[in-house]
């Protein structure tokens, strides 16, 4: 069953598509049917930039278990990291 509901944020960050890295401005979260996954159901988040137009996505279909084990690494790293490392507070020029 699709939940039609969508996760929306705005995010600071580059993705790589097929004509190479972009600029990321919003991320997008939902669970629905994947276009490519070989599952009924995933979890799907696509990074994009809408000021660059449709080719600026990039998209992942993920179960939710991956989906889970995503979240936790990426929480995990951040814990090992010393704090403010990655955030875009800490980049000089900005």
């Amino acid at each position: 069953m699709c939940t039609y509901l969508t996760e929306k944020i705005a995010i600071d960050g580059s993705g790589k598509g097929a004509q190479g890295y972009f600029a990321l401005s919003e991320a997008m979260v939902y669970v629905d049917h994947p276009q490519h996954a070989p599952y009924e159901h995933t979890v799907n988040i696509d990074f994009l930039n809408p000021a660059q137009g449709p080719a600026a996505r990039v998209a992942v279909e993920l179960t939710e278990e991956a989906a889970l084990a995503l979240a936790e690494a990426i929480r995990h790293a951040l814990d090992l990291a010393p704090p403010g490392l990655a955030s875009a507070a800490g980049t000089p020029g900005r």
